[in-house]
């Protein structure tokens, strides 16, 4: 819980937090990639509003993220997203601007010229109708996404897969969390991403792949998993297997449908392999995934295949594994244990 007199504002005392004597309403906007959320969250598990623009379609002639490109689209969206969350809190139960608690937004890891548009609104708000500012990691933020609507609490075993990330994370409680495994190359989404470019697929490959990956034999091909220390990933070795395979059928048929099998199959193992030696050495019973690559079919039913074991496994649902607000909303509320300056920076990479 948060109780703190916080100087910029006028409140003496504010409180932000399981612990606190009332209800909490957070407004909190994202902006770390190509997406331009905003949402406000009731006691970091309600939503009462949630916006999300997507830039895909903008970006898919280009084949993947245009910084700058994303950076004014942000800048063509922001007031639009903000406005219809509060619509959507007045219509939904009659909740006002002065009424928020405290505001929020993502600071990093992300796009720095875009991070920026989302961050900068967000403290324009705080200012404007003199409430507390509180600056959000995207990645805890990510996890925090299990928490809307259900009545999941640490300690607790995690597994977040995103497009930059791949890491375990034991996340003891609602403010202390510890990363005990990582890649030490590519990210699964990276991963995904350019095994997609590899057999032509276009921007979005992920979930692309994913979809012909069902309709192939993912024994096809014995692809290999990198034979990394303790609970760290790699997956370059991976791409590079699927390349020389890719080569080796030039001026064939390209068997797309197994080559994608067999790499989805490669990869939801090897994450599974890593996560229960995590959770066995632990001790704990309950597991959650996170990140956009938490959508992945594959990975997903291996997860929850857990709980065939006794485990208990949280996911959010698709429209929260993906970059939204809600979830920053959510962190906020559960995962800071202080308020923000309004001059806390933005960083691009995970500090």
């Amino acid at each position: 819980m948060k109780n703190i007199k916080n100087k910029l504002f006028s409140q003496e005392t504010v409180e932000i937090g399981p612990n606190s004597n009332y209800d909490n309403y957070i407004m909190a906007i994202e902006s770390s990639c190509d997406e331009t959320a905003c949402a406000i969250v009731k006691n970091g598990r309600e939503v009462i509003a949630n916006v999300v623009a997507s830039q895909i379609k903008t970006h898919a002639q280009f084949g993947g993220v245009i910084p700058e490109i994303a950076a004014r689209e942000h800048l063509d969206s922001i007031n639009i997203v903000i406005e219809e969350a509060f619509r959507q809190a007045k219509e939904n139960v009659g909740l006002k601007p002065e009424d928020i608690t405290a505001f929020a937004g993502t600071v990093g890891p992300g796009l720095v010229g875009c991070l920026l548009v989302g961050l900068n609104a967000a403290k324009t708000l705080a200012l404007t109708y003199d409430k507390p500012f509180i600056g959000v990691n995207h990645l805890n933020a990510h996890l925090c996404g299990n928490y809307i609507d259900t009545d999941l609490k640490p300690p607790f075993m995690a597994l977040l897969v995103s497009g930059g990330h791949t890491q375990i994370i034991d996340v003891k409680s609602y403010s202390e969390q510890e990363i005990i495994g990582e890649t030490v190359d590519d990210a699964v989404g990276e991963a995904y991403d350019k095994v997609a470019r590899l057999i032509g697929l276009p921007y979005p490959g992920g979930p692309r792949l994913d979809k012909l990956a069902q309709e192939g034999n993912p024994f096809a091909y014995k692809l290999p998993e990198a034979r990394v220390d303790e609970l760290n990933f790699s997956f370059s070795g991976l791409k590079t297997a699927v390349l020389r395979l890719v080569k080796s059928f030039e001026g064939k048929e390209l068997p797309v449908n197994d080559i994608c099998a067999s790499f989805q199959e490669t990869v939801s193992s090897t994450l599974l392999h890593k996560l229960k030696k995590a959770l066995e050495e632990s001790g704990y019973k309950q597991v959650v995934i996170a990140g956009g690559v938490a959508a992945n079919s594959e990975i997903r039913k291996k997860i929850f295949d857990l709980q065939n074991e006794g485990y208990t496994v949280f996911a959010p649902p698709m429209k929260y594994c993906t970059d939204n607000a809600a979830m920053v909303a959510s962190c906020a509320y559960f995962n800071t244990n202080t308020f923000d300056d309004v001059n806390v920076e933005v960083f691009s990479r995970v500090k």
